[in-house]
């Protein structure tokens, strides 16, 4: 029992950060009043870039690039929604749609594969001898610093948005724009920086899977998980830490996935593969569904454009 525990755990915390990050980029957008579904072509972005930078310079600074990636998507997101005040959705969804096929475009281009770029050096592990010989803790060995960073960013994201200023104006921001406005405040350029934070985020989540997860960018990256880490901060009620337990609780759904796989091979005798495949997903749904409706949960001028010409 002890073994499998410990096999979840680690599968846990290998799963974890990609969906950590994004679901935390996210909350960031959507507290300053932007819906970003875009999320997961920032994450493909973002995922693109680090390998690709990993192949000619270190991989620590292959994440950054990633993280940079992430934000140039992100931009587009906000020039056209806050600039152009276009649907946020669509937006989102249209992004989503062109980095999928660019992401694939590049692939056959540059390394004329369809499937992935070739592998680069995964980052560093970090080992505890002094947790090896625990049970149960030993599975916190062996892990990123990526995996350590998603583990505190959450408590570091909730005290920016609850304790500061600048935190305080965001979230004021996606509640009343224009009594922020009244103040003397430039409400289009708090509710940009929130967005390019959230591709930033967004664009580290990715480069956690094919630094960290991964040694490579596959062209599924990232498997509909942009998606899920958008669900995770719904069902995180738009809060940091929220959504940070809710794609823990998502990755513990992908990890419980690995482990009936190897764990109980006879089960794929009984349970077609395509359904293991789908369960991290259809957790995610049945999560959703059972969750109770909450009005006061969304920011209240979420989705809505700024007119600086209503008062």
């Amino acid at each position: 029992m002890i073994p499998l525990l410990e096999a979840l755990l680690s599968s846990t915390l290998e799963a974890a950060p990609a969906l950590i990050f994004a679901a935390l980029g996210a909350t960031l957008s959507e507290r300053a009043g932007v819906v970003n579904v875009g999320v997961e072509g920032m994450m493909r972005a973002g995922a693109f870039a680090a390998a690709v930078a990993a192949l000619v310079m270190p991989t620590p600074l292959g994440v950054g690039v990633g993280m940079l990636a992430g934000a140039a998507v992100a931009a587009i997101h906000g020039f056209l929604c806050i600039r152009w005040r276009s649907d946020q959705v669509v937006s989102g969804m249209a992004l989503n749609l062109v980095m999928l096929a660019l992401g694939t475009f590049l692939l056959e281009a540059v390394f004329s594969s369809p499937s992935a770029t070739p592998s680069i050096t995964q980052l560093t592990r970090w080992s505890f001898s002094f947790l090896d010989e625990v049970p149960l803790l030993r599975a916190l060995s062996g892990h990123t610093a990526l995996t350590w960073l998603a583990l505190a960013l959450p408590f570091a994201v909730h005290f920016f948005v609850q304790r500061t200023r600048t935190g305080l104006r965001l979230r004021a921001v996606g509640e009343k724009p224009q009594a922020v406005a009244a103040m003397g405040i430039n409400v289009s350029a708090l509710r940009f920086g929130a967005v390019i934070a959230s591709g930033m985020l967004a664009g580290l989540g990715g480069a956690a899977l094919s630094t960290a997860t991964l040694d490579r960018f596959e062209h599924h990256m990232p498997a509909g998980l942009g998606f899920m880490a958008v669900a995770a901060m719904v069902f995180g009620r738009w809060t940091p830490l929220g959504a940070a337990g809710a794609a823990a609780f998502f990755a513990f759904g992908n990890a419980l996935r690995i482990g009936l796989a190897s764990s109980a091979p006879g089960l794929l005798e009984v349970v077609p593969a395509g359904v293991l495949l789908a369960l991290p997903y259809l957790l995610t749904l049945v999560v959703l569904a059972a969750r109770k409706p909450s009005a006061s949960a969304a920011p209240a001028a979420l989705g809505t454009p700024y007119n600086p010409e209503l008062r």
